[in-house]
Formats: C-alpha cells, sequence, structure tokens
C-alpha cells in the first residue's frame, strides 16, 4: 500500500468504504457481518487506514458495524470518516432537522443530536476525518441556514478536539457550486469528496469539479471510481479492447490505474463487497501506477462510446422512499442493457418479479427528487415497458 497526505495526515491511497458491504439476502440494513468484517480485517492487515462510513448508509446500520469491527484495533490506527446527513433533511420548528419524506422511520432531531449519535454509534470520541453529506443545488438550505449553524457546529466540534479534520462531499450538478461554497468558507475545509472516474470526467464534468477543488488548495477524495461496479463490468466490445492492450488488468483495475493519475487525490474509496474485490483492489495500490497519455485517451474513447448511459450508481437512496419497493438501480441497469442490446437484460426482465416490474411504478417522484445522479426515474419506468416490446436487435 502505497500512502499520500490530507492537511499533513498519511492516508492510504485507496480507502475503504462502507455503503456496499455483504448483506443477508440483499437486504441493505442486515449485514452480513462474519463476511464484512473478514473484509476489514483484510484491510487492516494490509495497510488500509482510511475508513468512510455515513450516517444513513446501511439504513444506518453501517456506523455501528464498522464502530464493531474497529474497536478491537488500536484507535490510532486507523482514520474514520463519517458525514451529516444535512442532504436528505428539512428543517423544522426550534432548530430541529427532519428528514425528507418518504423516510420512515427516521426521527426528528438536532445538529447535536445526529453527530452525538454517530460519536456513540461508531464507539469513538471523535472523527479523523468528518463531512458535511451532499453538499449541492438542494441541500444548500440546509447547510446554509444560519438558525441551524451546521457549518458553525463542525467547526465548534473541531475546536473541541471531536472532529480532527473537516470536509464535504458533493454530487453537485455544477462545479460553480462547489467552487462558491468553498469560497463562502475559505479556510474551514481540509478535502472535497466527489464522483470521480473516467465516465464521469466528461459526463458530469467532473473534471470541473476537480479543478474547482484543487484551485482552492485542497485535496480530493474519490467516491465512485468504478462507478458502483459500472466500470468493472464494461460491454465485451471495449472489455476486448481493454485485454488487448494490457492483458494482465480487469476493467476496475483499469478505471483505478486512471485516477493514480490526478496528482490531488488523495484517496480513492471503494465499496468493497467481497474478499476477492479487496484483494485485487489492494494489489492495484501496492504501489503507483497511473496510466499513460496513449492509455488515458484510450479510456476516454470507452467512455464516449457509453456516454448514452443513465449513470445510475446503485447508492439506493432512491429505493428507501419507493412506495412501490421497486428495485429501482436493479431496473435501470436492465434499461441500460436492454437500451444496448443486451438479450441477457431482457432475458432477466421477463423473468423478474414485482420488484423489478416498472408498470408498478406511480409517478411519485420521490425517487428522483433524491437522486444524486439527478436521473428522471419515472421517465425511465415508463419507457422501459415500451423497449421490451420493440424488436431485438
Amino acid at each position: 500500500m502505497y500512502y499520500k497526505e490530507i492537511a499533513g495526515v498519511k492516508v492510504s491511497a485507496l480507502g475503504m468504504g462502507n455503503m456496499r458491504l455483504p448483506t443477508v439476502d440483499g437486504q441493505e440494513n442486515r449485514i452480513e457481518k462474519e463476511k464484512a468484517r473478514e473484509i476489514i480485517d483484510y484491510a487492516m492487515s494490509h495497510g488500509i487506514n482510511y475508513y468512510d462510513t455515513a450516517y444513513r448508509y446501511h439504513g444506518g446500520e453501517s456506523e455501528r458495524f464498522i464502530g464493531e469491527a474497529l474497536k478491537k484495533y488500536p484507535r490510532e490506527s486507523f482514520l474514520l470518516a463519517s458525514k451529516f446527513p444535512g442532504h436528505m433533511m428539512v428543517k423544522k420548528e426550534g432548530g430541529v432537522v427532519g428528514f425528507t419524506s418518504g423516510l420512515a422511520g427516521w426521527p426528528d432531531s438536532t445538529v447535536e443530536g445526529v453527530f452525538a449519535e454517530q460519536l456513540e454509534k461508531c464507539q469513538v470520541d471523535y472523527f479523523d476525518f468528518y463531512l458535511l453529506h451532499n453538499v449541492n443545488e438542494k441541500s444548500l438550505a440546509i447547510y446554509d441556514d444560519e438558525e441551524l449553524g451546521v457549518v458553525a457546529f463542525v467547526e465548534r466540534m473541531k475546536a473541541e478536539g471531536k472532529i480532527r479534520h473537516l470536509g464535504f462531499s458533493s454530487h453537485a450538478v455544477s462545479p460553480a457550486t462547489i467552487d462558491d461554497f468553498l469560497t463562502r468558507h475559505e479556510g474551514v475545509f481540509d478535502f472535497v469528496q466527489i464522483q470521480l472516474n473516467y465516465l464521469d470526467w466528461k459526463l458530469q464534468d467532473a473534471r470541473g469539479k476537480y479543478e474547482v477543488i484543487t484551485k482552492h488548495g485542497l485535496k480530493v477524495v474519490v467516491m465512485e471510481g468504478v462507478r458502483g461496479g459500472r466500470l468493472a463490468q464494461l460491454p465485451e466490445a471495449q472489455t476486448a479492447r481493454l485485454r488487448e492492450a494490457r492483458a494482465g488488468d480487469s476493467a476496475a483495475r483499469w478505471a483505478l490505474r486512471w485516477l493514480q493519475s490526478l496528482p490531488e487525490v488523495a484517496v480513492v474509496l471503494s465499496g468493497m463487497t467481497t474478499l476477492e474485490q479487496i484483494q485485487e483492489n489492494v494489489e492495484t495500490f501496492a504501489a503507483p501506477d497511473p496510466v499513460s497519455e496513449a492509455e488515458k485517451a484510450m479510456l476516454a474513447e470507452v467512455a464516449d462510446s457509453m456516454l448514452s448511459w443513465v449513470p445510475c450508481t446503485g447508492c439506493r437512496y432512491c429505493t428507501e422512499g419507493c412506495p412501490m419497493e421497486l428495485e429501482i438501480p436493479k431496473i435501470i441497469a436492465a434499461y441500460n442493457g436492454v437500451k444496448n442490446g443486451d438479450f441477457m437484460a431482457r432475458y432477466d426482465l421477463d423473468r423478474a418479479g414485482e420488484a423489478m416490474d416498472a408498470r408498478r411504478c406511480v409517478g411519485c417522484g420521490a425517487c428522483a427528487g433524491i437522486c444524486p445522479q439527478g436521473i428522471a426515474v419515472p421517465e425511465i419506468m415508463e419507457e422501459l415497458p415500451q423497449l421490451m416490446k420493440a424488436p431485438r436487435r
């Protein structure tokens, strides 16, 4: 494992993301703890020191699990990052915050109450890194609210030693949103976490966001480096092209090596679900091996061939508020497959049950309102049944 720095702190170039831990029968809030502990133990024994979680990952169980899994290790041997969930909150009377409609079971709280709960769940006295979760065009109303005072609160927690370093994550549409927020809070943040990969470099202007962050002198933490697995499972023609260029490398390794070519990237988070995934990724980050300029150009061409895909990352925020309990990320993956002439996508949908039946969508829009990618999900649900009727290509 090689290391970089954030604000003078030595961080592993590969970080452990805890949003996609193995689960029991695919139930997001039931982490398969034995398998998940194996992954964490492997990470610790192979030099990964950066562990990222958030208040609502795995239905709120991710923080609790990572607290349990890391408790046996000396506190100074790992760096723990979590996030304040302002992007999912609404202001209520008296400075109380509640979760957006459709997220039943999440009680009203306060900024102080959420933070105290996180420390307790993670079984720590402080967070090494703490982020405002998804600062974007919609969440600014919470993060800029003077009565709630979210930024002032986290600054106070930093002064008290309960937070060592401050940052924020962002799925903002425009780089200008990030630029403006950093300018208003100049000197407050040490890093910014963004969705960054060779497909989103153009598709979601990740290049513009990267350049804005580095202009402010901050390091970048990467999420969705392989786009929720999409860049690990490319269409066969593109897979063959990468294999011809470098026979021993998987598609996932190509995506991670591309990230290694960006000098201001400090940590690449990977939500590793299996031991095989973490073993490969640890090997990829054993030493820097960035792509060459020729390889970078080739990956840009691969990305261009995929720009018609719907940019779902499988984060599953959309499923929490769906009144029909649809498996929206899986439906979108099938939609992408059908659009690209994948026979198996049609076959899988033909056999799928109610949770994969797009015709059951009631068009309420709860999913679209909560999607970090800004995907117009109801439109896809309406279009997919028509695509299924179209002749196979």
